[in-house]
C-alpha cells in the first residue's frame, strides 16, 4: 500500500512529525539515541538542550542522524543524515541526505541493486546544499 508524498521538500516533511530521534555514536561505535525537537532554520536543523553524552559524541564524531518515526505502519519514517556543529547545548545539523522510508514494497520500479523498500528522496534546503 502506498501513501502519496505531499511534498518533496525537507521543511514540508518535518512539519508532519511531532519529534525525532537524534543519533550519535560513542568512541566504540555504539549508537546513542535521544528524542528531540528539531527545527529547520536557514537550511540547517537546530536542536536545543543537548545532554552531556550527545554533546560529547557529536563533538568527537559530527556525522549524525535524525529519524522521525511514523504515526502508523502505513506512514513513512523521515530519515536525515547530516554534519553537526555543537555550540554550548545547541546543535546545528547541515543535512547531507533526506529520505522518506517505509518497509512496504515500492510502488515504483527500482534500479538493479536498489533498496526494495518504498523510499522517496527529499530535496535539501538550498542553503544546506550550497555549503
Amino acid at each position: 500500500m502506498s501513501t502519496p508524498v505531499e511534498s518533496s521538500s525537507l521543511g514540508d516533511a518535518i512539519a508532519r512529525y511531532r519529534y525525532a530521534y537524534l543519533m550519535t555514536t560513542n568512541a566504540q561505535g555504539a549508537p546513542h539515541a535521544v528524542a528531540v525537537s528539531a527545527v529547520l532554520q536557514d537550511g540547517a536543523l537546530i536542536v536545543d538542550g543537548l545532554g552531556r553524552r550527545t554533546r560529547e559524541n557529536a563533538l568527537a564524531r559530527p556525522a549524525v542522524g535524525l529519524v522521525w518515526p511514523p504515526a502508523s505502519p502505513a506512514d513513512y519514517s523521515l530519515i536525515v543524515d547530516g554534519q553537526a556543529e555543537v555550540v554550548g547545548d545547541r546543535m546545528r545539523i547541515v543535512p547531507t541526505r533526506a529520505v522518506l522510508h517505509r518497509s512496504a514494497p515500492s510502488p515504483r520500479p527500482k534500479a538493479s541493486g536498489a533498496c526494495g523498500s518504498d523510499c522517496v528522496e527529499l530535496g535539501l534546503p538550498e542553503e544546506a546544499s550550497n555549503r
